[in-house]
């Protein structure tokens, strides 16, 4: 039982992200109607279909990572996977309220890579698209690797190739544009700093607060 409680319920935890994807589907269409936030910037960006490669890529890359930290820095896990399911959360409101949709490149040819993005597209509508969820994961990895405590120069050098190409390959793939990429950005530095950050600083303060009353309490 105690191991059950140990390591395999905080495993499943990660389940949360399947069961919270099928908010992204039932969200993923235009009824509401759908903005375009492409510019002149995202149109000189090509489309290059080997990019399909590290955008399936995410996949793996994003349960590996959970699992690495999992293994290795149990705390980590828990704080980079609660910063995951809240951003998932915060990007399907905004999804609600504000969808927008994204232009899409006719798809010629038969080659594998082409047939993958064409599954691609069709399996997943031009919709739900800022903040972007494949940059928002992508990016929590590439920070969180950097806290991880079995951290070095080369672990960190290629989590970053890894996410980082995932991130440029929303762009490259036509998925998403350069205002998608930036949100999902900023919306996992936001999350990511303020959960690891939040109980040191309210140690702190409970602590900061406790010193002062204990020394207004202190006979003169």
């Amino acid at each position: 039982m105690s191991k059950l409680k140990s390591h395999i319920l905080p495993l499943l935890l990660m389940l949360s992200i399947p069961l919270l994807h099928t908010f992204y589907e039932l969200l993923n269409n235009g009824d509401r109607g759908a903005r375009s936030l492409i510019t002149s910037f995202d149109q000189h960006i090509p489309f290059i279909e080997a990019f399909i490669i590290p955008y399936v890529f995410w996949y793996l890359f994003i349960f590996g990572m959970l699992f690495y930290f999992f293994i290795y820095d149990r705390s980590l896990y828990f704080k980079t996977l609660l910063s995951l399911t809240i951003g998932m959360v915060i990007c399907y409101v905004i999804y609600y309220f504000f969808q927008t949709t994204v232009p899409r490149p006719a798809i010629e040819g038969s080659g594998v890579l082409t047939n993958v993005i064409r599954y691609i597209y069709t399996a997943d509508e031009p919709f739900n698209c800022f903040p972007s969820i494949h940059v928002l994961s992508s990016y929590l990895m590439v920070i969180a690797i950097r806290y991880c405590k079995t951290k070095t120069p080369v672990r960190i050098f290629a989590v970053n190739i890894a996410g980082y190409l995932i991130i440029l390959s929303t762009l490259f793939i036509k998925q998403h544009v350069v205002l998608d990429a930036f949100a999902g950005i900023l919306l996992g530095n936001i999350l990511f700093n303020t959960i690891y950050y939040f109980k040191p600083m309210l140690s702190y303060a409970t602590n900061k607060r406790y010193s002062k009353n204990k020394k207004a309490a202190e006979p003169r």
